[in-house]
């Protein structure tokens, strides 16, 4: 199993707590962006800049990713794909994302696109806080000890 991170979007505070994962468990991370991140050197945290566009970043991870992969994605249709190919995804407030769950939040951000588009404004999601970051923290540590024994702890 490889974690790809959808690297655009995803804030410092979950990078930092992946790459913790990275190092103390040997398992390959791969950010994908469009522009240069740094990293903590480590051969398990790698990189990949893709050009800028449209769901560039979103169609590598596709391309690169093998079924069984966890996906750190905030980007619905991206998770969405991602389980359609045997992947698994999390979102950076740790919600994660499934079979059964999916297809309800692919309607509902399309929904909230109509709306956006015809004028409404939707507003955006709240900034992220400590309780985000932790929830995160624990979904992964639960999905990793679903596929070992893991325990992760922030600093």
């Amino acid at each position: 199993m490889q974690i790809w991170v959808d690297a655009d979007a995803c804030p410092k505070a979950i990078k930092d707590i992946l790459f913790r994962v990275a190092e103390r468990l040997g398992i390959t991370t791969t950010l994908v962006a469009n522009q240069y991140l740094q990293r903590p050197p480590s051969r398990y945290i790698q990189f990949v800049q893709v050009n800028s566009g449209f769901d560039v970043a979103d169609n590598e991870i596709v391309k690169r990713l093998s079924s069984g992969d966890l996906v750190i994605t905030g980007d619905i249709p991206l998770a969405y794909e991602v389980i359609c190919k045997g992947g698994h995804a999390i979102n950076p407030r740790g919600e994660l994302y499934t079979v059964d769950n999916i297809k309800d939040r692919l309607n509902m951000r399309d929904f909230m696109d109509t709306l956006r588009s015809s004028g409404i404004d939707t507003g955006g999601p709240s900034a992220l806080n400590s309780r985000d970051i932790q929830a995160f923290a624990n979904q992964l540590d639960k999905f990793l000890a679903q596929q070992g024994p893991v325990r992760i702890t922030l600093r």
